[in-house]
């Protein structure tokens, strides 16, 4: 056991994706795994093995923002083994022609986080995705019938910062939408050897403000989490 995943070693697939909400992880293992075991409900953060197409596959949900994704992360990395992490979540778009209900596939991520300017001595790092994760997400997604956005996306430290106009320094240099975990992830994916794709749903869009609905929301999960297994498999 690790301080914060109670599963025991074996318990964990080398492949595994990673909503934020704990209740997604459970509603993807519960709707596209079979043979589903619970191995984690430390702090509620549910996490789940299960077999989908015959591969082993994992489901661990990480909690919001850059410090508790770096926790699961790691520990799944390190004590477990996991050799490739998709993350699956939602994201703001920042473009007007980036709609509700798009999929956006986070190809590098930038930051407002000090995380990697403490790691690097004050320096600049550029955390990409995994290539080949990144190239078969898109295939996977025209295969059905979806057509994802591909680039780079921000991850933010502060949710509510009052401006969507704070914001239009990124998109003017390709900038597609606002999260809170990727240049975590693709960092700790790149120093420990291991492959990572964030997949994101757009739950809203800061320049036209429209919202996604609650229902709208659990439905694009299906989307995500049918990419995120074909990909990652």
């Amino acid at each position: 056991m690790s301080f914060h995943i109670g599963a025991t070693k074996g318990e964990i697939a080398e492949k595994v994706l990673m909503p934020g909400d704990p209740l997604r992880a459970k509603f993807i293992a519960e709707n596209f795994l079979t043979d589903v075991n619970c191995y984690n409900a430390v702090r509620n953060m549910f996490g789940y093995t299960g077999v989908y197409k015959g591969a082993r596959v994992s489901v661990q949900g990480a909690g919001m923002g850059i410090p508790s994704t770096l926790i699961y992360a790691t520990e799944l990395v390190k004590d477990y083994g996991v050799k490739s992490i998709i993350r699956v979540g939602t994201v703001g778009s920042i473009k007007k022609e980036i709609k509700i209900n798009d999929i956006i596939l986070g190809m590098s991520a930038c930051t407002d986080s000090n995380i990697n300017k403490i790691k690097f001595n004050g320096l600049d790092y550029s955390p990409t995705a995994n290539f080949d994760l990144l190239v078969k997400a898109s295939q996977v997604a025209k295969e059905l019938a979806l057509d994802p956005h591909i680039g780079i996306v921000f991850s933010t430290d502060n949710f509510y910062n009052g401006s969507p106009q704070h914001y239009d320094i990124w998109a003017e240099h390709g900038v597609l939408g606002l999260e809170m975990e990727s240049t975590a992830l693709y960092t700790l994916a790149a120093k420990h050897d291991v492959s990572a794709l964030t997949i994101l749903t757009v739950s809203d869009n800061l320049v036209t403000g429209e919202v996604n609905s609650s229902e709208d929301r659990e439905k694009n999960i299906e989307s995500m989490a049918r990419i995120a297994l074909e990909t990652i498999i």
